[in-house]
């Protein structure tokens, strides 16, 4: 059987589950997960690569896990409905994901429109049927309303959280994924930067420590990192809107910035193998960064970095 290889775009509403199953898909934790939505702002690439087995060809699936489908109204929202945008260009199979525990939404046409636009086959993935009571029959309506808008290549439920279904979508990407080359070298799983990865673990924690608009309202920077045999350092800035926003960050005698320094160090020290890690965070007011189209550019470690983009890597 030849060798299948190609683009997977990974769409949806915010809080669908798109970066629970890229991680669950690629084996490992790239892309950070929170129940606040809108939690992804860049693309994620994960890479995968599947084995031959009976019925099944061999082949490497390239995921990309893309910011929750939304109407933007700032520059960081324009930002990443823009990643959106790119990540459908040019991929070989876009999957659809969809929260099957809620009805559907007049939003979701929007999300329809853009992924019909693209002219490439779709999957329908019926995410979290793991919470779903009772029989499974019940997602029929739910397939019939999304039928009704879209032709669907397959429709499968599965579970991103628990790995349920998630075997059949492997089986089921290679099979529609065009003969090709291997991309990326088999033992790459992402092509992020590790200092972006930091970053994002930083901002993780923070998705977790804080509510209503303060998640929200900030970003992170990493200003130094630094590597050494025994220990990385690390110094990293965390922005934020208002000097209100900035005495909720740091809390009474630190205790919030320090509660969020060390849950964000100990994950990063389990992403670099448990190598001991020294992290320094401070924070800066940025009054209206979101709205800065400067600012949020230079947040994008393509931007910083400038390495081979996804679709250079593709072409």
């Amino acid at each position: 059987m030849p060798f299948h290889s190609g683009f997977v775009c990974i769409i949806g509403r915010p809080n669908a589950g798109k970066s629970t199953l890229l991680n669950t898909l690629v084996k490992q934790k790239l892309a950070i997960v929170s129940p606040k939505p809108q939690t992804t702002r860049n693309r994620i690439l994960g890479i995968v690569n599947v084995p031959k087995q009976k019925g099944r060809s061999e082949g490497q699936i390239v995921l990309i896990d893309t910011p929750g489908v939304h109407k933007p109204d700032s520059s960081l929202g324009k930002k990443m409905m823009t990643e959106v945008h790119e990540a459908l260009e040019r991929c070989d199979l876009i999957l659809l994901l969809v929260d099957a525990a809620k009805k559907p939404d007049p939003q979701d046409k929007f999300v329809h429109s853009l992924v019909k636009r693209s002219g490439t086959p779709v999957f329908l993935l019926l995410n979290k049927v793991d919470i779903i009571r009772g029989d499974k029959q019940k997602l029929l309506p739910l397939i019939d309303s999304f039928r009704a808008s879209l032709d669907f290549k397959e429709v499968i439920p599965l579970s991103a959280r628990t790995g349920d279904g998630v075997d059949v979508l492997l089986k089921e990407i290679i099979n529609l994924l065009p003969s090709g080359p291997h991309h990326f070298p088999e033992d790459q799983v992402t092509d992020q930067p590790v200092r972006f990865m930091c970053a994002e673990v930083i901002r993780e924690q923070l998705l977790f420590a804080t509510n209503e608009e303060v998640p929200h309202a900030t970003t992170v920077g990493i200003d130094q990192f630094e590597e050494k045999p025994r220990l990385t350092r690390i110094a990293a800035t965390i922005y934020c809107e208002r000097e209100g926003q900035k005495r909720i960050l740091i809390g009474k005698q630190g205790q919030m910035l320090k509660k969020i320094g060390t849950a964000a160090r100990l994950q990063i020290e389990k992403m670099l193998d448990h190598k001991k890690v020294f992290l320094e965070l401070f924070v800066k007011v940025s009054p209206g960064w979101r709205n800065s189209r400067i600012f949020v550019e230079e947040l994008d470690w393509r931007a910083q970095f400038n390495p081979l983009t996804i679709l250079d890597s593709k072409s």
